[in-house]
């Protein structure tokens, strides 16, 4: 909102603080009091509880209750973010969700939970590869890659995809749950994921719309609807990743690329 405020000389303008900033700016100084008052820093993490958890979800890909390790150590880095918080760091909410991004990554890598899901199967998103799996050596080849990464790279792809999947309302993690198991059911899902990629418009629709052209897939490729439907997420997050700039991730499909060339 801006007030003008007009004169015989030239016009100054009198930038007003919005609600936000104002309430923003309120809770700067409200962690500040925190610093040395007890009973104040009780009364804010209470009222920013509901925020912690929020985020604390966002940044892991799930859901977090006060019953997980995590509330734990996102309320620990908190209290750590009112302790060494001052005005000239900008604005707390910002300060703090970095304290509880940066702790609850250091966590996962500790326990080991951060990778697990990512060498998972040969092509990112399976639980368990058959037995007859011809994209072997490309689990291979990928767990080798993996272990070579700094995991710096794959942490900010990794995130950078979660940013992308939470438009669709899914998360990087929850494809381990959704994603197809059997050869030909692998099959298909390249089918509808490699006639998206040939089609700019469609991808440039489903980016609008948020929403796979179903009917469009199945009448170009005839796979089953009931395929598409079912693994929507990984298809999606396929097409995301192969369109998009994730090279360490897109390893995980090469198997789609090379099942369009059959």
């Amino acid at each position: 909102m801006q007030v003008i405020s007009c004169s015989t000389d030239l016009p100054s303008v009198n930038f007003v603080p919005t609600e936000l900033e104002n309430s923003m700016r309120e809770l700067d100084f409200e962690a500040m009091a925190a610093k040395s008052d007890r009973l104040r820093l009780e009364k804010l993490i209470l009222e920013q509880e509901h925020a912690i958890l929020k985020y604390s979800s966002k940044v892991t890909g799930k859901y977090i209750s006060k019953s997980d390790d995590e509330w734990s150590i996102a309320l620990l880095a908190f209290s750590q973010a009112i302790d060494s918080y001052d005005l000239e760091k900008g604005n707390f909410i910002s300060f703090y969700r970095l304290l509880i991004r940066s702790r609850l990554i250091d966590y996962y890598r500790s326990q080991g939970k951060y990778y697990s899901e990512l060498s998972v199967d040969p092509v990112l998103f399976d639980s368990e590869p058959e037995e007859d799996d011809e994209d072997i050596t490309i689990r291979v080849a990928v767990a080798n890659q993996v272990a070579r990464l700094d995991g710096e790279d794959l942490k900010l792809e990794i995130e950078a995809a979660n940013q992308a999947f939470s438009l669709y309302n899914f998360s990087f993690f929850d494809l381990t749950k959704c994603s197809p198991r059997a050869k030909k059911t692998k099959s298909s899902c390249a089918k509808a994921v490699n006639f998206m990629l040939q089609n700019p418009l469609l991808i440039e629709e489903l980016h609008n719309t948020k929403q796979l052209p179903l009917k469009i897939i199945e009448n170009n490729t005839r796979v089953p609807r009931k395929i598409l439907e079912r693994h929507r997420k990984y298809i999606i997050a396929a097409i995301e990743l192969l369109s998009g700039e994730y090279p360490n991730l897109a390893e995980y499909l090469q198997y789609i690329r090379k099942e369009n060339g059959k």
